[in-house]
């Protein structure tokens, strides 16, 4: 007998003694499976941990997960996972497919508000009133540090729920606790769109601003500040005069990447000819800028990555909006030199999303129908735009009181 054979041999009784496993089906008609870990110290009777499935290969391939976990050392016994544990291993293995910035998100809220408040509790002796008075806790503060609000509570309730959901799908738990927790009201912010008057003064205010452009633009295309960031000029249709976004530029974990858009939505709009002016204004400053910078002029924006890989644009199909030099322009940036031109104007409030209210506001005064101003913005559903501008403002009212008016009294003369 060689020494391949011995050895081959003496791993396969190794895992018969340790990590095999044996297959039922269960009165319900699903799969049970049951493996072995090694032995009681107390009985020395084997330890037989079980896993469930739907199907006959769905148990054996969590059997074979578990016992290669065994031969190499990294298995741990599903009842005593913590939650800590738990989170940390969802956050790695089950987030794939969802974008950096929300994993980055999700990592957050795991790190800072889940591991320290649910941490320590085994996953199967986590129950609805633990969750509940974290979630009671939280949002209240305690020791001097302001509680969440709700909306930030709503989102903590999300990944918890998630991570849960995972753990019942492959049998770690039974039932998702925190089905049951009840969470604080969200109150939905109200929106403040510009008025005429506070329109006209914002561009009066940022007439000749390095960043008037794009100001512009997100006034009047309704285009998200990260949207209007990462806008490339092969995005950019003169002939037809349309704009198409496919992608927005984030920054996570100090890099920044190109991403698909909120709700994967790509759109193509169809902007003002003014909007169209403003693009072809904006290419010829930046080919001025390009000449005055010669050879130090960056092609590639800065860095900026995409699936992985630095980008690297084709002549002519770089960023729209950069620095003086070509690279891409910070989130933070533009945010505070847009900060200081409200403050100036007197609506220190103002958000830089407001700008995209207010271009929904004004396109429905305009006449645009909710499915158009709907797909303009990128919303999921038409429902969606209803219930966020379905309110009007004074002006709305007075003119559809006007139209009703007039149609009345025309009831009159038949």
């Amino acid at each position: 007998m060689t020494n391949n054979t011995q050895g081959t041999r003496k791993r396969k009784a190794t895992r018969n003694a340790q990590g095999g496993g044996s297959i039922r089906q269960r009165k319900d008609g699903t799969w049970e499976g049951r493996y072995t870990v090694g032995k009681d110290p107390g009985t020395g009777k084997p330890i037989r941990p079980s896993v469930y499935g739907a199907t006959q290969e769905e148990v054996r391939k969590k059997i074979g997960q578990a016992t290669n976990a065994i031969d190499e050392g990294t298995y741990f016994e599903p009842e005593k996972i913590t939650v800590g544990r738990w989170l940390d291993i969802w956050v790695e293995e089950y987030t794939i497919g969802l974008k950096p910035h929300t994993i980055n998100s999700y990592k957050g809220i795991v790190n800072h508000r889940l591991k320290p408040g649910l941490g320590a509790i085994k996953l199967a002796a986590l129950f609805t009133p633990e969750i509940q008075s974290f979630y009671n806790r939280t949002h209240k503060g305690e020791k001097n540090k302001k509680g969440l609000s709700a909306k930030s509570m709503k989102n903590v309730h999300g990944v918890l729920h998630r991570a849960l959901e995972q753990a019942v799908e492959i049998k770690y738990i039974r039932y998702n606790p925190s089905d049951a927790c009840k969470l604080p009201r969200v109150v939905k912010p109200k929106i403040k769109p510009l008025e005429e008057y506070n329109t006209a003064a914002f561009l009066k205010a940022i007439s000749g601003h390095k960043y008037e452009r794009l100001f512009s633009l997100a006034l009047f295309t309704g285009a998200r500040q990260a949207e209007l960031i990462g806008l490339t000029w092969d995005c950019i249709d003169f002939k037809n005069g349309v704009i198409y976004l496919y992608r927005q530029l984030q920054k996570v974990k100090g890099e920044y990447i190109f991403e698909t858009l909120k709700n994967d939505k790509t759109r193509t709009i169809t902007p003002a000819s003014t909007v169209m002016q403003v693009l072809q204004e904006q290419r010829r400053v930046q080919l001025e800028l390009r000449l005055k910078a010669g050879p130090a002029w960056d092609n590639d924006g800065g860095d900026i990555f995409e699936n992985g890989k630095k980008v690297a644009f084709e002549n002519g199909k770089g960023l729209v909006f950069t620095q003086e030099l070509g690279q891409h322009l910070r989130h933070n940036t533009v945010y505070l030199h847009f900060k200081k031109i409200v403050a100036d104007i007197d609506l220190p409030e103002t958000r830089f999303h407001d700008t995209r209210h207010t271009y929904a506001i004004n396109a429905l005064q305009a006449g645009d129908d909710v499915k158009t101003v709907q797909e303009n913005l990128g919303h999921h559903t038409a429902a969606f735009t209803l219930d966020t501008y379905g309110h009007v403002t004074e002006r709305m009212k007075r003119e559809s009181a006007a139209r009703m008016e007039e149609f009345i009294q025309g009831l009159k003369n038949l």
